[in-house]
C-alpha cells in the first residue's frame, strides 16, 4: 500500500515538472525542470531498488544521477554561452 502512495507522489511530481518545462516562461526555468525531473527519475529508480530488493537498480541510479549531473552542467554552460552573446 505504502509503494503505492509513494509511486502517486512520485508520477504526481513528475507531471508538474513536465508540465512546468513545457510552459516555463524562459530557458532557465525549462532547465531546472529538467533536473528536477532528473531527480525524481533517480528517486522512483532508488524506490524499485527497494521494492525488488535488487542492489542494481541502485548502480543503475548512481551512474544515472552523474549523466543527469553532467546534463545539468552542459545546458547551464550552453546558456552562459549564448548569453554572453558566443553562440
Amino acid at each position: 500500500m505504502m509503494d503505492i502512495i509513494v509511486f502517486s507522489l512520485m508520477g504526481l511530481g513528475v507531471v508538474f515538472s513536465v508540465i512546468r518545462m513545457f510552459i516555463g516562461p524562459n530557458l532557465c526555468d525549462r532547465v531546472v525542470s529538467l533536473d528536477t525531473l532528473n531527480m525524481i527519475v533517480i528517486g522512483i529508480i532508488v524506490v524499485l531498488a527497494v521494492v525488488f530488493k535488487s542492489e542494481l537498480y541502485l548502480d543503475i541510479a548512481i551512474v544515472y544521477s552523474i549523466l543527469a549531473f553532467l546534463e545539468t552542467i552542459v545546458f547551464v554552460r550552453y546558456l552562459e554561452g549564448k548569453k554572453d552573446g558566443n553562440s
